[in-house]
Formats: C-alpha cells, structure tokens, sequence
C-alpha cells in the first residue's frame, strides 16, 4: 500500500482550493455581462495558440502584445466584479449569514405588508435590505432612524407628503438603519421604457453590491427586485415574501 506524501497531499490541496475558487466565481458572474466578455478572452487565446502553431507570424505579433497587458484590460473590465469579490470574502461571504432568520422573517413579512399597500395606492418605494457587504456609504446619504420594521413605519416614510419618500429605506435585519438614502445610478444597463429612476437606482447599487433592492413603480404601481444585477416582477405583490426568504437565506 503506497503512503500519501506531504508533496502529494499539498498539491492535492492547491487544486481543490483553486477549482472552488473559480467554481465561486462562475456562480457570481453567472448570467452577466462579464461571462460573455470572459468567452470572448478564450476566443483571443485560442486565436494566440493557432497563430503559434501554423506560423501565423502579423496575428500572433499583435496577439502576443495583447495578451502581455490581458491582466489590466481584465482588471479595467471586470472592476466592478472583482470589487464585489472582494467584499464577498471580507465579510465572510462563503457561509455566514447577518441576521438571525426569525428577526428576518418577521422583518418580510412587515415589508411584504407594507408593499402590498403601496403598490394599491401607486406610491413610489425603494427598499434596500443589506447583505453580507456594507452599504455604510449609502446610509450616510440619508437620515438615521434604528427602528424596528413596521408596515405602519414603512408606509408613514414613502407617503408623498413626508421629506424622505424620494430616497431609499434600508433595512438590516429587522431594523431600518436609515430612510431618504440616496443610491448611485447606473449608466450601462438596457432598461425597460417603463424603467424610471428608481430602477436606475436599484441597479446602480446591485451593480456594485450583494443587497436586495425592492422597487414599487409610482407609475405602474409594480413591484419587482432587484438582486446580483437582475430584475424580476412580482404580480401579485404578495409573492415578493417567498423571494425575499429566498435571497435573504431564510428557509420558508
């Protein structure tokens, strides 16, 4: 019977971390843009290889060029991606959670009320849950509160006659850190025609992020999420709660 060796084991080791680490990354970028932009590198080193091998010498010449500065171009294009990577493994992405599942679920159920209730009168929301990366430059665009989530508190802050229904809520578990918050605005995304500022909104913070953005349309009166940079509507706007249990990893 042969004995592992120390070299045997290690290698072992080093393949089975790198394989989880692109496996993670696959995951994230699944679905994006950036998966297309990663076929169209293989395509270019495919291109590199064959101009190698039949001699191709004016190809290879600029593809070899390319290529000696491919990590740049990679960290130009992907920086938003690899900024999200980043915060993922700072705040201990890979199998920690924030809240307590009871406080989050009850923390739902109240948002999930109070949408209901917007979405009937056709007032405009934006309702942000934080995950596992912080938003604290979101927060402090805003005004603090530390309440604990109600529908009443909700619909009190989105009424058309208060001074924070333009901004944003965020929430944290069952408490909302803060209400009138601003989030960036994203500039390279295909929206909808019915798509207006607070879906910009929405995917401005989600391009960057890992947080839950809830939008109650004030034309359509719609509901949809935004999550890992895409949209998904919701009719009725009752459905949104198995969603959120969903992304916010609270089992139903």
């Amino acid at each position: 019977m042969h004995i592992l060796n120390y070299g045997t084991i290690k290698n072992a080791a080093d393949i089975l971390i790198v394989s989880y680490l692109i496996y993670r990354l696959l995951l994230m970028l699944k679905g994006t843009k950036a998966v297309q932009i990663l076929e169209g590198i293989f395509v270019i080193f495919a291109a590199y290889i064959l101009s190698n091998v039949f001699n191709l010498t004016t190809l290879h010449w600029i593809l070899n060029n390319f290529i000696s500065s491919i990590v740049l171009i990679i960290i130009i294009v992907f920086q938003q991606d690899i900024k999200r990577a980043l915060a993922y493994m700072g705040k201990g992405y890979f199998g920690r959670t924030a809240s307590h599942a009871g406080e989050l679920r009850g923390s739902i159920e109240e948002v999930t009320d109070a949408v209901e209730r917007l979405t009937e009168t056709k007032t405009g929301a934006l309702i942000v849950y934080e995950r596992n990366i912080g938003i604290k430059e979101v927060i402090n665009t805003g005004r603090t509160l530390d309440a604990v989530v109600t529908k009443e508190l909700l619909l009190t802050i989105f009424d058309t006659h208060t001074p924070l229904h333009d901004g944003a809520v965020v929430i944290k578990g069952k408490r909302i850190i803060a209400a009138g918050c601003m989030l960036p605005l994203s500039q390279d995304v295909q929206y909808h025609p019915t798509y207006g500022t607070r879906h910009k909104a929405a995917f401005g913070l989600s391009a960057e992020t890992d947080a839950v953005i809830i939008i109650v349309s004030e034309e359509t009166g719609k509901v949809s999420i935004v999550a890992d940079k895409t949209i998904a509507a919701y009719d009725p706007p009752g459905t949104i709660k198995p969603a959120l249990l969903n992304y916010l990893g609270v089992a139903p």
